[in-house]
């Protein structure tokens, strides 16, 4: 972190009248975990970090070693759209964990991501990420679950009550500085999908952690009930996480290969062949609860076998065709992954 960033971050802070900054990070389940610090502390929590039980977190730490730092992220700075704004509003900020000696903590989710990536870009790539996240709104959190609707597919109002629900969800991230590219009724009753626009994996999988509490937040502020449970209704389509994927070397779509069948590159073909070889193990992060089983199963678009096509939504993967002119559009579409998992985890997996 240079000192610049520290100073811009500062200074931004001062012009938007920020009284308190909300510190983010996440457990290796992918809960998304949180503490408050005043702008009077922001200055030694960029320079020095903010010391934190780690041995509380799911996953991180014993608690003979449980002494941690989250350091905030500058380029992560953000106002929270649903606080106050005029006086005293209030920002976020995803942290790095690090060990008191200033070592990175091996067991943060966000440094694995960072070190995949690292690894890529010695390689000569980069990764891009575009997942779509599926969820359900209820009218509460009790069981059994009641739905708004019993729209489908693309169904508009007034079978579509969440139609608004959408919009202020929408309006929020964008607020936040996350492009999103639509949204949409899904298949199953008082099912919904808000499609992130395509950029890199650590943004991406910031921005997945920051989309779930939006949707969560606007759904309580109009008391209904959001979830990304993989499958809250049986005999009903579950929610996944589709990712599509791709990489980039020098600019240009490392997965186009114009000579080749279906214009997929040698990497693009080695690519999908990884990650069908090492998808039971892979599973354990895309999937790692025992409801993502409930959705795993035939008849509901979800994958259930090692396979790739073109157009079957079925298989583990699949090929979006290919537009003349769009090179940098060739990817692939991981469709395994559900919507409660750790975005940090699953990408770094993945790639």
């Amino acid at each position: 972190m240079s000192g610049e960033d520290r100073e811009y971050v500062m200074r931004r802070a001062k012009e938007l009248d920020v009284k308190f900054i909300r510190l983010w990070f996440t457990d290796i389940l992918g809960s998304l975990k949180s503490f408050a610090i005043t702008v009077e502390e922001l200055e030694k929590a960029l320079a020095e970090g903010m010391g934190f039980d780690g041995g509380a977190i799911e996953g991180f730490a014993r608690t003979d070693e449980s002494d941690m730092l989250a350091v905030p992220d500058p380029s992560t700075f953000v106002l929270l759209p649903w606080r106050p704004r005029d006086r005293h509003a209030v920002a976020r900020m995803f942290c790095d964990v690090y060990q008191p000696d200033g070592q990175p903590f091996e067991g943060d989710p966000r440094f694995v991501l960072r070190r995949s990536l690292q690894r890529a870009a010695e390689m000569g790539f980069n990764y891009y990420v575009g997942p779509e996240l599926e969820y359900f709104y209820f009218q509460n959190s009790e069981a059994p679950p009641i739905p708004l609707d019993q729209g489908g597919y693309f169904d508009l109002t007034p079978l579509d009550v969440a139609s608004d629900l959408r919009r202020e969800t929408v309006l929020a991230l964008e607020e936040m500085g996350i492009g999103v590219e639509f949204s949409h009724h899904e298949v199953a009753v008082s099912q919904h999908e808000i499609d992130l626009r395509y950029t890199d994996a650590l943004t991406m999988a910031d921005n997945a952690m920051t989309y779930r509490l939006v949707v969560k937040q606007v759904a309580m502020a109009n008391n209904v009930y959001a979830t990304f449970m993989p499958k809250p209704l049986a005999g009903h389509n579950g929610s996944g996480m589709h990712v599509h994927q791709s990489l980039f070397s020098g600019g240009s779509n490392a997965f186009f290969d114009p000579s080749m069948p279906h214009n997929l590159s040698a990497v693009a073909r080695q690519f999908i062949a990884g990650l069908l070889k090492h998808a039971p193990e892979i599973t354990a992060l895309t999937n790692q609860w025992v409801n993502s089983y409930k959705r795993l199963v035939p008849g509901y678009e979800a994958p259930v076998y090692l396979s790739w096509a073109h157009k079957n939504r079925s298989d583990l993967i699949r090929v979006p065709a290919y537009k003349p002119g769009k090179a940098e559009s060739t990817r692939i579409e991981y469709r395994a992954p559900d919507p409660a998992c750790n975005p940090y985890l699953v990408f770094a997996v993945m790639l």
